[in-house]
């Protein structure tokens, strides 16, 4: 009989086992209080000691009640805050650092892998084209299972992009942007399809707004993302509370999601408590559910087991790490993930953009005049106090948000570097480099703003109109 529990208990997944743990801790609780049979308990508690030490054996983690394995949680879970600890989750980023988060320490917390050369080159190999400089400058840093999609593509396995955006206000700003730049380019190397979800009803659930308002941002939001150059034929962009209503696949996978996620694991890793409303707690789920081909049997033709790649912000990755768990137990393939680092404030990294401040960045509505003014005003310097000083002991472009921007929005590798050199050196001042910033940024956004007037709103009706799109499956 032992043997056979152990046998069993190695077959199950760490959240399994947590889960058993926890059924079991509470059965020993509700004998006690029942009074029942000193034999009864004592059976009771061998066996949850039993399943106590399966956990640790398989975990390394000794269980902690509400606190799932370590993979789930996120890194203010379970952990004591140190005072030089970032905080970062699907709703905060917080460091001390003035350079930002610490990235190399996140990886290790969240457990995913660093995008190194090697996987840069096979990148580069795979599709014959030169890596996006996202890539190359490191803001794309992490991933999840991306020698997998590479394996696949080069077996003439096709794979597809989901990525999305949170509607929480009318205008995006620009690091709105920086994950679909980056899946742009993904889906014009590679050549495949893209979802793209609106979470207009997580806003909703969220913020203090109403439902038509959520959808209406989603929709404006649409045109924003359109205007980055989407191809019409290739790409699908939903809003939740417009798709989920008509698409069984969708509602499917919502429903097999929430029946393998329980109460203690969404509150472990998202931080959720007993008063938060019910449409949070259930919300991971449909956030997850478009990872699964099934969910567009439109664009698939029915077919469940084509692979999907996330590219994000690494402050979504909590969502997809419990994606990750579900996925084999019912019968889909992980997501792989590619991750960015965030997009700093102009006030510097160790603050948060807010779409309420609308100095904290540049935004896609912004004229010319405004952004000059607000990376003048507002941009952190890395410059030293004086001239004097600047030109003996340089700027430091570690915190300088102008340069910083400059690695998102410059494309020449070798002008960002004589840039680099010049700021370090003392030759440039800090006045030079905004100005260098400034002329970067203003031609950026009115492109941008020029795109966006041609799409209409017939424009973003085709896009999220459920259909076929150019491929076959």
């Amino acid at each position: 009989m032992a043997d056979s529990l152990n046998c069993d208990l190695k077959s199950l997944s760490p959240l399994q086992l947590f889960e058993k743990v926890t059924e079991q801790g509470e059965k020993v609780r509700a004998l006690k209080a029942g009074k029942a049979p000193k034999d009864e308990i004592d059976a009771a508690v061998r066996m949850l000691l039993s399943l106590k030490l399966s956990y640790k054996t398989t975990t390394g983690q000794d269980y902690q009640a509400g606190l799932p394995p370590k993979d789930l949680v996120l890194i203010n879970n379970g952990t004591t805050k140190e005072e030089d600890e970032d905080l970062v989750d699907p709703w905060n980023v917080q460091t001390s650092n003035a350079k930002g988060v610490d990235y190399d320490k996140l990886i290790v917390r969240f457990g995913s892998s660093k995008i190194d050369t090697d996987l840069i080159n096979r990148i580069e190999r795979a599709t014959g084209q030169k890596p996006h400089h996202f890539l190359r400058r490191g803001i794309f840093f992490s991933h999840r299972d991306m020698d997998q999609i590479l394996d696949a593509y080069e077996n003439k396995k096709s794979f597809y992009l989901y990525t999305g955006r949170g509607p929480s206000s009318q205008a995006m700003h620009v690091g709105h942007l920086i994950p679909f730049m980056f899946t742009k380019w993904l889906q014009e190397v590679f050549d495949v399809p893209l979802v793209i979800q609106l979470t207009d009803d997580e806003k909703y659930l969220w913020k203090d707004m109403t439902v038509e308002k959520a959808y209406e941002y989603a929709k404006e939001n649409a045109k924003d993302i359109i205007a980055c150059g989407f191809d019409i034929n290739k790409t699908f962009i939903f809003s939740d509370l417009d798709y989920l209503g008509t698409s069984p696949g969708f509602y499917k996978n919502i429903v097999k999601v929430q029946k393998h996620v329980t109460f203690n694991q969404v509150k472990g890793i998202f931080g959720f408590t007993d008063s938060d409303c019910i449409g949070k707690i259930s919300f991971p789920a449909i956030q997850a559910a478009p990872s699964f081909s099934s969910s567009f049997p439109q664009i698939f033709n029915g077919k469940e087991n084509i692979q999907c790649l996330i590219p994000c912000a690494i402050d979504q990755d909590p969502y997809f790490r419990m994606t990750r768990d579900v996925a084999p137990r019912i019968g889909q393939p992980k997501p792989a993930l590619l991750h960015s680092v965030f997009f700093p404030a102009l006030q510097g990294a160790q603050t948060k953009m807010s779409a309420s401040d609308p100095n904290s960045s540049i935004f896609l509505t912004d004229t010319p005049k405004q952004i000059k003014t607000k990376i003048n005003k507002h941009a952190f310097s890395g410059g030293r106090d004086t001239i004097e000083e600047h030109r003996k002991y340089g700027g430091n472009c570690d915190v300088d948000v102008s340069f910083m921007y400059l690695t998102f929005f410059l494309e020449d590798d070798d002008r960002l570097e004589q840039l680099k050199q010049a700021y370090t050196s003392g030759e440039l001042l800090t006045g030079e480099l905004k100005k260098v910033l400034i002329e970067t940024m203003q031609p950026l956004i009115a492109a941008h703003q020029e795109r966006r007037k041609q799409v209409t709103d017939e424009v973003v009706k085709q896009f999220m109109t459920p259909r076929k799109l150019a491929f076959e499956f």
